[in-house]
């Protein structure tokens, strides 16, 4: 048997690796990764909104999984329902359009959170999907393909 060493790369491999990945850096702007952690995630939850509604009203169907399905320790199920749809609408719709957007951020991020640790908490490889790009929008801002941009609320 023998032994393997490893060693780093050569110098000039070491530049050519750095050069390739300012090469991709340059290729995918950061304002379409901002603006896909926004509109992806936001989607995902408004769509999840309308499921609950019919018009204007919250669907009979909402309150029962409320009360039967997830079941939420905390809070009655009839408040849990409609503070899910007025916050999956309110927060899903801010994201998108790029408003408010660290704040809604961490409302969906909250919301992650309790669907993960009280409804679904096998689905945790979503789940999380959803969090890394929603921590992304707090921490990084949505980016300068949004209102917050436009209105001056962001830099």
């Amino acid at each position: 048997m023998t032994d393997t060493t490893f060693s780093a790369p050569a110098a000039g491999l070491r530049a050519r690796i750095r050069s390739l990945n300012a090469l991709v850096g340059r290729l995918v702007p950061v304002d379409l990764v901002q603006l896909a952690a926004r509109v992806f995630v936001g989607v995902t939850f408004l769509l999840s909104a309308r499921t609950k509604v019919d018009g204007l009203m919250i669907k009979p169907s909402t309150y029962y999984l409320f009360e039967h399905e997830y079941a939420l320790p905390l809070i009655p199920s009839d408040w849990a329902a409609v503070l899910a749809t007025l916050g999956e609408h309110a927060f899903s719709v801010l994201l998108i359009a790029g408003l408010l957007s660290r704040g809604a951020a961490a409302g969906l991020l909250a919301m992650t959170a309790v669907i993960e640790i009280f409804v679904y908490p096998e689905a945790w490889v979503l789940h999380g999907t959803w969090a890394a790009s929603l921590l992304a929008v707090i921490a990084y801002g949505p980016g300068r393909l949004s209102l917050d941009r436009l209105l001056r609320l962001e830099r």
